[in-house]
């Protein structure tokens, strides 16, 4: 048998309210999931479940499905608990509205790992109020019965009927005869409420898909929905089995449902914290023209909401850089997890970003003549951009770092205007950190949306920076995006184009000339909305890195993800330094099919949402 944890939800009402208390007692849980808060007792609520069902004798193998948004969470905590890594899912989702849904992140898992033994499922975010049960007894029950096994409690009092599944059970052989989601009160008497804990035989996983099929939108892709179906509809035999214990967290819970489990839990009380500030900057992908940003050429990159760096601020005694749990660890499990760790991750995440970013800044307004108030401040910073995969995660840290500073200090857009503000960030990054980059990147961070950008060397000569365009967003055909989930490719040699172009070779000058061409053509195409034709510039795009850079330079992770998008006819380039892929498939049936081929080569697959500053409706819109 085995077992799946599933994670997957998103942004819940319970981290909005942790994010938003102002007693400061949760400050230090801001941006952890559900299933990785302190439980009772003081263990995580993972930590309670992977306890439970980590015996080889009763599974032969235990997975956890994730989202994109909170995959580096996860991925740090398998490898501080001895949960292998490779198990760890990720559906590639990063907000609620493009999550796949609870059965459709299951089918994932069954379906990229290429599952097929009987299945246990359970909400790894579930906090239990009895840790003594058994869960060898639950497997036996499933043994002993002809059909599929669900568990269910009693409701306590107090706690209404409508918000949980409810089941009707034969009390003589433990039948669910009936299963209804979230009733209106008083269509049933039943007080027993199932949760995510259930038992499939490997001959009803085809139901799965089959219910996929019936159900396009992931709000009707809940466990609950499917159960609903399975028992009523299609008259599935399934058995009941109630734990004696109570189950909560379940669904969308607030800060006090939460609290009330952890009355033991008290951190140290902050002294009246100042409103905070917080700003974000997004990763952007390049559409057309890249890599030619650094060679006076033109490009069009795109913000997008998918991902994004966010920096909190707050006035303090001192001044504090808080190191980031995830990208600056300074407590390991262990001598191992040190090791795993930084073998990863290498030994430097985002402080020294938020170092360089404020010593930079000190020098710009000292050079300016700008004097700064005797205020000081303590600076933290979260991100779920996918690291070296070449969607400008690290100048998102920067750029989001400047606002913040900007805001506290009240430096205006005269101080420091756009173009010069992307300047700034691109020399923090390649004169105090020796970062290689170009332009692109900062440009669009600082300007957000879509933006054309000719780098001419007139331009840069003249003034120091180059022709910034902010293009119309409205109706964008359908990128995506896809990436190596483990980003090393060390196969990877480092190209000496920069080189070759300083000496004046013609197949380089050429090159970044056909690249400006492009990214012209490509800004008519955008235009038009002509899409096929934008479809076909990005890969002659591609083509042209390819002659250029060559395939050792480009490397095998890439040109493999390359491959793949081509095979369904998809437009595909690389949106950045490489580890990623943007694409563009007009073909809706294609579109899904590459979808599931590229989730099934192991890489991490997901649908573009644009960032658009100027649309009120895009999401969490710090300015």
């Amino acid at each position: 048998m085995i077992c799946i944890l599933v994670v997957a939800g998103h942004g819940t009402v319970l981290e909005a309210q942790i994010k938003n208390d102002d007693t400061g007692l949760y400050s230090h849980l801001t941006g952890v999931p559900k299933a990785l808060l302190p439980g009772v007792g003081g263990k995580k609520i993972l930590d309670f479940w992977w306890e439970t069902v980590n015996t080889r004798q009763l599974f032969t193998d235990v997975y956890l499905v994730t989202n994109a948004d909170k995959y580096k969470h996860y991925e740090r905590w398998a490898t501080a608990n001895d949960f292998p890594v490779e198990n760890v899912v990720n559906d590639g989702s990063t907000t609620l509205d493009d999550r796949l849904g609870g059965v459709a992140d299951l089918e994932l898992a069954i379906r990229s790992r290429k599952l097929q033994d009987d299945i246990m499922v359970i909400a790894g975010d579930m906090l239990c109020a009895d840790h003594n049960f058994d869960i060898a007894q639950v497997i036996r029950f499933f043994r002993s019965k002809p059909g599929e096994v669900a568990i269910y409690y009693e409701l306590e009092e107090g706690e209404k009927s409508s918000s949980r599944g409810i089941v009707e059970v034969c009390p003589n052989t433990h039948r669910i005869t009936r299963f209804l989601e979230k009733p209106k009160e008083g269509v049933t008497a039943s007080r027993l409420a199932s949760v995510v804990f259930y038992c499939f035989r490997s001959s009803t996983l085809p139901y799965i898909s089959e219910f996929l099929a019936l159900q396009p939108q992931a709000k009707c892709r809940s466990f609950g929905r499917f159960w609903e179906w399975l028992i009523n509809e299609r008259q599935l035999e399934v058995f009941g089995m109630k734990l004696p214990t109570g189950f909560q967290l379940i669904g969308q819970v607030g800060l006090s449902d939460y609290t009330k489990w952890l009355t033991h839990y008290s951190a140290k009380q902050q002294n009246d914290p100042a409103n905070p500030i917080i700003c974000r900057s997004y990763a952007r992908v390049g559409l057309i023209g890249n890599p030619s940003d650094g060679f006076n050429g033109k490009t069009i990159a795109m913000s997008i909401c998918n991902f994004w760096a966010e920096v909190t601020l707050v006035e303090s005694q001192t001044l504090v850089l808080l190191p980031h749990p995830l990208n600056d660890p300074t407590e390991f499990g262990s001598l191992q997890d040190l090791f795993f760790i930084s073998r990863k991750e290498g030994y430097l995440g985002g402080l020294r970003l938020l170092q360089a970013t404020c010593k930079k800044f000190y020098q710009f307004c000292f050079k300016q003549g700008i004097t700064l108030t005797k205020q000081n401040f303590t600076l933290k910073y979260d991100t779920n951009i996918p690291r070296q995969v070449g969607l400008a995660g690290s100048s998102a840290i920067v750029s989001a770092t400047l606002k913040c500073l900007m805001k506290f200090y009240n430096i205006t857009d005269s101080d420091l205007p756009k173009p010069t503000r992307a300047n700034f960030i691109l020399n923090v990054e390649t004169d105090e950190l020796f970062i290689t980059a170009g332009l692109q990147d900062r440009v669009v961070q600082v300007y957000e949306g879509l933006v054309y950008m000719d780098f001419s060397k007139q331009l840069m000569d003249e003034r120091g920076y180059g022709e910034y365009i902010e293009m119309d967003m409205m109706s964008l055909p359908p990128f995506w995006l896809a990436y190596l989930s483990d980003p090393s490719d060390s196969g990877r040699i480092h190209s000496n184009v920069r080189q070759r172009w300083l000496s004046g070779e013609p197949l380089v000058v050429e090159a970044m000339k056909s690249f400006a061409e492009l990214t012209d053509n490509a800004r008519a195409a955008l235009q038009a909305r002509d899409w096929s034709r934008l479809a076909q510039l990005m890969n002659q795009n591609f083509e042209l890195r390819r002659s250029v850079y060559t395939d050792e330079c480009l490397g095998p992770g890439n040109l493999k993800m390359v491959q793949l998008a081509m095979q369904f006819g998809s437009a595909v380039k690389l949106p950045g330094s490489g580890g990623a892929v943007v694409g563009l498939c007009l073909d809706q049936t294609k579109l899904v099919a590459m979808r599931h081929a590229f989730q099934e080569a192991g890489y991490v697959f997901c649908m573009i949402v644009p960032y658009n500053p100027t649309a009120s409706t895009s999401p969490h819109h710090h300015s």
